[in-house]
């Protein structure tokens, strides 16, 4: 499979977690859970970052180590789900699993914006100027404020 390819899609796999975790989140939020879409979340955001090893490379880079953190993350939320069944606690460890996951995916969404959009790109060019680090900030602070509100719902034997 050439480069572009491959490229693309790593891309739509990607936008497939990135949509089906959000939407899976938002449903914790609600007090819904629905299994089949959050086991899409966690095969498209496995796939995600397995595929990211995949592209050619001369030196560990900081996408390899959010790859790794990725991975380890998952392999929490896949045990909780499916080998704690979400008993007692694996319920809340699947569930800050699964937003961290999302969260490295949408670090990971933000990074790559500012380096492939033009605009984005004239604001951090080396992704060390202040508007990259006041994006990734919020973002933080919005999967922090998320994650809160998930906590509770699922505390409370919702999602």
């Amino acid at each position: 499979m050439n480069l572009q390819i491959f490229t693309l899609v790593h891309v739509l796999i990607s936008l497939a977690g990135l949509v089906t975790g959000l939407v899976t989140a938002g449903g914790w939020l609600a007090g819904r859970d629905w299994p089949r879409l959050t086991d899409a979340f966690l095969f498209t955001t496995l796939a995600t970052s397995v595929t990211g090893f995949f592209f050619p490379f001369t030196a560990f880079t900081p996408a390899h180590g959010v790859g790794i953190v990725s991975l380890l993350v998952l392999a929490v939320a896949a045990y909780a789900r499916f080998g704690g069944g979400l008993a007692g606690p694996w319920r809340q460890r699947y569930a800050l699993a699964s937003l961290v996951a999302l969260y490295l995916n949408c670090f990971v969404l933000v990074a790559q914006l500012f380096q492939k959009t033009p605009a984005l790109q004239a604001l951090a060019p080396k992704q060390t100027e202040p508007p990259f680090a006041l994006a990734q900030v919020l973002l933080l602070a919005g999967f922090v404020a998320l994650g809160r509100g998930v906590r509770r719902g699922v505390g409370q034997g919702r999602g």
